[in-house]
């Protein structure tokens, strides 16, 4: 496959944000990527990747946890052109118009509501929309006869039943929210379909805890509201958006006492798309990866190494425990190297150091 989208040339010169320096590079599309939600966190960075790596990009997002600057800057980054369309992924007449309008090769599933809390909130909302826009992607797929798609799932499919580390074979577990629910089911759905489809080829892509931002500091995370996670509240606490940090339960069977996660760079997670959509062009059926470190670090260990390589005090205080925290959660990421060839190459203090680049260039986000 070798189309190019509007705007790509056979020769560009952008500027590599990984070494800071301008050079030319040959650009020879191997596909055409349709990433559904993906102007959001894990989207744009894997969108930044996949351009990298000479696919073609197309982003379909109705941007409800998103904004359209993330996808100018990827653009920026990349010195390369992105097809958006801003459209909710669950209307499939305006979903397929963009599969009439395309060439797509394959589909990368990103869209979805994602705060634990607020599921268990809203449960209906949650599984109305997130299962929604899965159904809406098969049947688009089905009448356009495009063949490749990979999951965005989580490590909270392992459920409580599981112990660590998390290897594939593992049955799926028992959830403690909808939200994780909701991905439960969306991993059946989509075996289900490759079952029934034996030219279907479908990648699930387990999530541990994706963190930190792009080097160049233009992408990375941007919660609306009171972040959910860990390390953006670390980061609003740093740039002086937030007070304080408060760590739920230091009484964890762990060596301090905190939570441990195994916290994965975001851009390592983006490569791991990259080597899934190799893999799932010349794939049937489905196939399960971690994407993972393999090393657990306690909520502490966070606080302590982004004080560290940053230098900035992050006040904190120590909270009850959250109802349904797991003590430890990481992964088992054997069978990503064996068969994708895919392993992390960014430690902790990278993912710090790149999380305060990215918010103190940003302090308000993407918003001015």
């Amino acid at each position: 496959m070798s189309r190019k989208a509007v705007g790509t040339v056979d020769k560009t010169e952008k500027i590599c944000y990984n070494s800071f320096i301008t050079c030319n590079m040959e650009v020879d599309p191997m596909s055409t990527i349709l990433l559904a939600g993906g102007a959001g966190y894990i989207g744009s960075h894997t969108a930044v990747s996949l351009l990298d790596s000479g696919h073609d990009v197309i982003i379909a997002d109705n941007f409800s946890n998103s904004c359209p600057e993330a996808v100018s800057r990827v653009e920026k980054i990349t010195g390369k052109s992105v097809k958006l369309y801003e459209l909710d992924i669950k209307d499939t007449d305006k979903l397929s118009a963009v599969f009439s309008e395309n060439n797509v090769d394959a589909v990368i599933h990103f869209a979805g509501l994602k705060a634990v809390g607020e599921s268990v909130e809203k449960p209906v909302v949650y599984y109305r929309n997130n299962i929604d826009t899965t159904l809406s992607l098969l049947e688009c797929m089905s009448r356009y006869g495009v063949k490749n798609i990979i999951f965005s799932s989580s490590a909270t499919v392992y459920g409580e039943e599981n112990p660590v580390p998390y290897t594939e074979e593992m049955k799926r577990g028992t959830c403690t929210n909808p939200y994780g629910w909701t991905k439960v089911m969306m991993e059946q759905i989509l075996e289900d379909a490759a079952k029934a489809d034996p030219e279907l080829s479908v990648v699930l892509l387990r999530y541990f805890n994706p963190i930190g931002a792009h080097e160049s500091g233009m992408i990375g995370e941007d919660p609306q509201g009171i972040p959910n996670n860990l390390m953006p509240y670390v980061a609003q606490v740093a740039v002086g958006r937030r007070e304080k940090l408060t760590i739920f339960g230091r009484d964890y069977e762990t060596p301090d006492g905190t939570c441990r996660r195994d916290y994965i760079h975001v851009c390592d997670l983006a490569d791991g798309h990259v080597k899934a959509i190799d893999y799932a062009l010349d794939h049937k059926g489905t196939e399960v990866f971690n994407l993972g470190t393999g090393t657990p670090y306690s909520v502490t260990e966070i606080v302590e190494t982004f004080q560290r390589v940053n230098g900035i005090e992050i006040p904190h205080v120590y909270g009850s425990r959250r109802a349904g925290d797991l003590p430890e959660s990481y992964a088992n990421a054997d069978k990503a190297l064996s068969i994708l060839g895919w392993k992390t190459r960014r430690d902790l203090a990278d993912m710090c150091r790149d999380t305060w680049n990215w918010q103190k260039n940003n302090p308000d986000g993407y918003r001015k």
